[in-house]
């Protein structure tokens, strides 16, 4: 954390962020920092509907420091899209190990705690599907539950 910042001292940077930092290893970045007087600004997770991770803590310990959050990978490299209808491909990086799903409910609060995405696009009509998206921010109880059905682990798979 000094190097960084040295770095944001130096001129060289504007601000310090990390990535996929886990919530006891970001508090402790952000507590060395602010005794350094140069604050985390942002921290960088992967984080979509089939990788929460972040929700075990994390976006806690960001609010609590006032960093904010740009998730990556939104939609699971793609997984989430219309991209894997017809299959994977064989050369396919979605042929690799299946992520695992955690027990915590995703909800409005938790939502909320993101305060940006990085969306990853290959065609100007993805641009505009991701887009097209933020007219649909509000979810009713039924369709929250309906999501959430989906993404449960079966009891066997923990």
């Amino acid at each position: 954390m000094m190097a960084l910042d040295h770095i944001v001292r130096s001129g060289k940077a504007l601000y310090v962020g990390i990535s996929n930092y886990p919530a006891e290893q970001t508090k402790q970045a952000a507590e060395i920092l602010k005794g350094l007087g140069t604050p985390l600004l942002i921290h960088q997770p992967k984080y979509s509907m089939l990788d929460r991770w972040i929700e075990d803590g994390l976006q806690d310990v960001l609010h609590e420091n006032g960093t904010g959050s740009i998730a990556f990978c939104p939609l699971a490299q793609g997984v989430l899209t219309n991209k894997y209808l017809n299959g994977i491909p064989e050369d396919s990086r979605a042929k690799g190990p299946s992520v695992f799903l955690n027990e915590n409910n995703i909800s409005p609060e938790t939502l909320r705690k993101v305060t940006s995405a990085l969306i990853g696009a290959s065609r100007p009509s993805q641009i505009e599907e991701n887009v097209a998206a933020l007219s649909q921010l509000e979810f009713s109880t039924e369709e929250l539950e309906r999501i959430e059905s989906i993404l449960r682990p079966e009891p066997d798979h923990k």
